[in-house]
């Protein structure tokens, strides 16, 4: 596979297309709704339903429809968005989807 900087903003970008067809909004509204802010319940409810449709999506670019194409695929994207604003910015939109913002107390630089 020819996998370079075009192919990978091609492949976020399906990713967060495929997340917000209609079907996959209401199950992971669904999901946030039932964690409500609660991150032990993100990762269990939102984040495997990223992940598989994160997987549909790159089977069809070559990478293995398992765990290993996803962290390869993933690996592969952390690599190239320390060069690349655009990726780095797609990866942030997906990223938070299943990662709720951190609340930081500014006067103390803490996270809380």
């Amino acid at each position: 596979m020819n996998f370079n900087n075009e192919t990978a903003k091609q492949i976020l970008i399906d990713i967060i297309r495929t997340v917000n067809q209609p079907e996959n909004s209401k199950k992971l509204s669904e999901a946030k709704a039932s964690a409500g802010k609660e991150m032990l319940l993100m990762m269990q409810h939102v984040f495997p339903l990223v992940m598989q449709l994160q997987t549909d999506v790159i089977k069809s670019y070559g990478f293995s429809g398992n765990r290993e194409g996803l962290v390869q695929f993933s690996q592969l994207i952390r690599e190239m968005e320390r060069d690349d604003v655009e990726i780095a910015r797609l990866r942030s939109q997906i990223r938070a989807i299943y990662l709720p913002p951190i609340a930081i107390n500014t006067t103390n630089d803490i996270l809380i």
